[in-house]
């Protein structure tokens, strides 16, 4: 289950709170104006009904009256309708309303001579049925509808969920603006700690007015100045560790030189031993190359325009290689904005260890990649590399299983560590894919070197 950010947590948090204050608001709202109106409507229905009952009262205090006539001469409108119940008959103005839309409950108190209200509903409409009783043998009813209170309340409560469903999505906006606004110094933190991550030691925090963000980008800013200087003092220790290696290891050159000229002139077991130095003073000797090259990496890349395809020729050249496996794509032909020692270093390291590792390489491709992103591509006929390898053989001082299963003792562990560090001085990167038929396709991926 995908977990949800902080901007989405902390905007649905305003949504929700704000939906429940905006609900909780609107049903306390439309409870008490329920109450209200149905109290004061029921207050209007029984004082009406109680004139109108002293106007059938006064109707009927004659010798012979006429009960229909009576209850027409009632002014009760569209909403209320008169119903008499006389010396055990009941009379009605018309047919819509009988005896059956009288609780026989309510029949039985009134008729005991207390007044009485309820509502009821009759055919599906709310009424407001109020008894009054006129004497022994009579007793007035008045029937108030309530059709029109209650489509009120529907308005009402329909009202109030637009209401309350505009609040919350106030809220969430609410919630989102303020968000932005606050992690906006997090956000900033984070393109900073990408853009150092990318090789760019020169970025800081803006200093800022807020009290309460001043300690963040001071302790950030701080934090990047102690890692720049640990960074440097650490290349500095690599650079003058290996130039002070240097000129006793091209001593040991020189003599282990010496004795390989001479190797006829001692027994076997000299002479094996003295091959051996010799072939590990060199080793010694590419490897304090390596270090010097990889300290320098920590330097900015120095762009300049250069012919790609003519360097990659080259550089192939240079290691007896034909200069027929460089393939470039029309974009390719052009030049390249880029550090021309960082891209010789780059293509030499892949070259050599395509011969070392993958069998020899069988094609330099140079191209481009999104828009502005110069790609370097080196085909070998190896193994491959396994999947779980893929990234780790970019590390510093690691070998791929290549390596160990031919034995090999020739490599130092930095020749492609050097070349994810070029790669990264481009703010690019360096990977590893199957080649389509067989064997390993490195490719190094340079952003903004098209020119």
């Amino acid at each position: 289950m995908t977990r949800l950010g902080l901007r989405a947590r902390v905007t649905a948090g305003f949504a929700v709170g704000a939906l429940l204050l905006a609900a909780s608001m609107a049903l306390f709202s439309y409870d008490l104006t329920r109450r209200s109106l149905l109290e004061e409507r029921e207050r209007t229905a029984v004082r009406a009904a109680y004139v109108d009952a002293a106007v059938v009262r006064t109707g009927l205090d004659t010798d012979a009256p006429d009960v229909v006539e009576v209850l027409r001469s009632l002014d009760t409108g569209s909403i209320r309708r008169p119903l008499l119940h006389l010396n055990g008959r009941w009379h009605a103005r018309n047919a819509e309303v009988s005896a059956s839309s009288v609780p026989v409950d309510l029949q039985r108190l009134v008729r005991s001579g207390t007044p009485a209200v309820q509502r009821v509903r009759i055919d599906g409409q709310p009424v407001l049925l109020v008894g009054v009783p006129l004497s022994d043998s009579a007793t007035y009813y008045e029937l108030t509808s309530l059709r029109e209170v209650e489509r009120t309340f529907q308005v009402l409560a329909l009202t109030l969920t637009a209401v309350a469903i505009m609040i919350a999505g106030s809220g969430a906006a609410l919630g989102w603006y303020a968000t932005r606004h606050s992690l906006r110094p997090l956000t900033a933190v984070a393109d900073a700690a990408e853009r150092i991550a990318a090789g760019d030691f020169g970025t800081r925090l803006a200093a800022t007015t807020d009290p309460d963000l001043t300690r963040l980008s001071t302790s950030f800013n701080h934090m990047v100045d102690q890692l720049v200087q640990r960074i440097e003092r650490d290349r500095r220790f690599a650079a003058d560790v290996s130039h002070e290696l240097r000129s006793p290891l091209q001593t040991l050159a020189a003599a282990a030189s010496v004795l390989s000229r001479r190797r006829e002139h001692h027994d076997d077991r000299t002479a094996t031993a003295a091959g051996l130095v010799a072939d590990e003073i060199t080793r010694f000797q590419r490897l304090v190359d390596d270090l010097i090259q990889l300290a320098r990496t920590e330097q900015p890349a120095q762009r300049e325009l250069v012919d790609a395809a003519a360097l990659a020729r080259d550089v192939c050249r240079a290691r007896s290689l034909p200069d027929s496996l460089v393939r470039t794509t029309a974009i390719g032909t052009g030049g390249w904005w880029v550090d021309r020692r960082r891209v010789e270093q780059i293509l030499g390291n892949l070259l050599d260890n395509a011969v070392r590792y993958g069998g020899g390489p069988v094609a330099v491709r140079l191209g481009w990649r999104d828009r502005d992103t110069a790609v370097l591509e080196v085909d070998d006929e190896g193994p491959g590399v396994p999947v779980g390898d893929r990234v780790g053989i970019f590390d510093r001082f690691v070998r791929g299983r290549a390596a160990h299963a031919r034995a090999d003792t020739d490599g130092t562990g930095l020749g492609l560590a050097l070349v994810a560090q070029h790669a990264a001085a481009h703010g690019g990167r360096a990977g590893v894919i199957d080649r389509p038929g067989g064997g390993a396709r490195f490719f190094v991926e340079l952003p903004g070197s098209l020119r």
